[in-house]
């Protein structure tokens, strides 16, 4: 569960990100939120993990205050809380698995991490997220070599590696084609269904969000202008929140 309560975030600079935010997300569902650059869609995504401090209200996550954390505390909470970016965050000159067994290093010691000393177990989890997301046969490739739908997919599979409750996706497919959008796309709605993972993606790409989300919130300015089912989502929904006016935020 994810809970805001009147949940405002303001910028050094100050600019206003969002703008008390009362929000739920149960566990499984997958969410999807639109709007336009600026309106605070990645800050609304990016307070859940602490990546950015709230200013005011309360946000609770699986029974746990986000604001409330501290070092180890809030480490051992990203745990379970994955995060894909759009620029993938991989190390280029390793191979694939080796970038998916990062996730295990922050519960391994020290020693062991100086000298790549992977457990089995920790080897089996990686090449079975691999499989997950269908690069299973990229395993011993580097990570530079591949497309950048794979390399995605690579990142996506470093995130189940880590078994989080919660995935983030902060614009994931927004540097892809079409095809290879959708085919990303379908790896979330697979993990979202089969292992009953948490989704909730900051994206751009308003069909793929009806197609793929059972949910849409949609911000503006700060503030959730819409929220309910993808099949609610009318024209004058989206004539609303990307109207000329707001093309500047």
């Amino acid at each position: 569960m994810i809970k805001f309560e009147n949940v405002s975030k303001v910028y050094p600079n100050g600019t206003l990100g969002l703008d008390h935010i009362n929000l739920e997300i149960a566990q499984g569902e997958f969410v999807a939120i639109i709007g336009t650059s600026g309106a605070g869609k990645s800050t609304l995504i990016r307070t859940i993990n602490r990546l950015n401090d709230i200013t005011e209200g309360s946000l609770v996550v699986n029974g746990v205050e986000v604001s409330t954390l501290k070092r180890k505390s809030l480490r051992k909470f990203r745990r379970s809380v994955g995060m894909i970016f759009q620029s993938y965050n991989l190390v280029p000159r390793i191979t694939v698995l080796r970038n998916v067994l990062t996730a295990r290093v922050p519960d391994m010691p020290f020693i062991k991490v100086l000298f790549g000393l992977f457990s089995e177990a920790d080897k089996v989890k990686a090449l079975e997220s691999l499989d997950r997301v269908g690069i299973l046969d990229k395993a011993f490739i580097r990570t530079d070599q591949l497309s950048g739908g794979q390399q995605q997919r690579v990142s996506l599979a470093r995130t189940l590696a880590q078994d989080p409750q919660i995935l983030l996706a902060d614009e994931p497919v927004s540097a892809l084609d079409p095809v290879t959008a959708k085919e990303v796309m379908d790896d979330f709605k697979h993990i979202n269904e089969e292992l009953n993972k948490t989704v909730l993606i900051n994206i751009h790409h308003v069909e793929l969000a009806l197609e793929y989300a059972s949910r849409i919130v949609a911000i503006k300015k700060g503030r959730i202008v819409f929220d309910g089912p993808a099949s609610d989502v009318t024209q004058e929904v989206l004539d609303e929140v990307y109207r000329k006016e707001d093309a500047s935020l």
